[in-house]
């Protein structure tokens, strides 16, 4: 099993004043994704650059608050198969750190988990369902 890093999370308060930011920096954010849930910005190499909302968030983790202080960021790692989200997630949380949601089949076609490291940063686990 190999976890590649490929994506860089972030929970936005503002989007719009977050992607023109972004956009300020360079990177190549249409101007309609100001108003998406999602959006994400490829920086080369095979690694990306993602954010939510904060209701995108919630609408898979309902209990999501967001920090009192800086930290609004998630790490993001891509697995071969479903499979091996269950087992990382499984192996994670057996070694005792945090999980914040157990292996699901998310809507978006990935098998997705949620895990905190010990930091309490979130550090998603995902693959392709298909």
């Amino acid at each position: 099993m190999t976890a590649r890093m490929n994506a860089i999370g972030m929970i936005a308060i503002d989007l719009p004043a977050t992607l023109a930011f972004y956009r300020a920096l360079g990177l190549d954010i249409p101007a309609e994704a100001d108003t998406a849930p999602h959006v994400e910005a490829d920086l080369g190499g095979g690694i990306k650059l993602m954010w939510d909302t904060e209701e995108t968030i919630r609408s898979f983790a309902p209990d999501y608050e967001p920090p009192a202080s800086a930290g609004r960021i998630g790490i993001c790692f891509e697995f071969d198969s479903p499979a091996e989200v269950d087992k990382a997630y499984a192996d994670l949380t057996a070694a005792g750190h945090q999980g914040g949601k157990e292996p699901w089949d998310a809507d978006w076609g990935q098998r997705y988990a949620l895990v905190r490291d010990p930091d309490g940063n979130e550090v998603s686990l995902y693959a392709s369902l298909s």
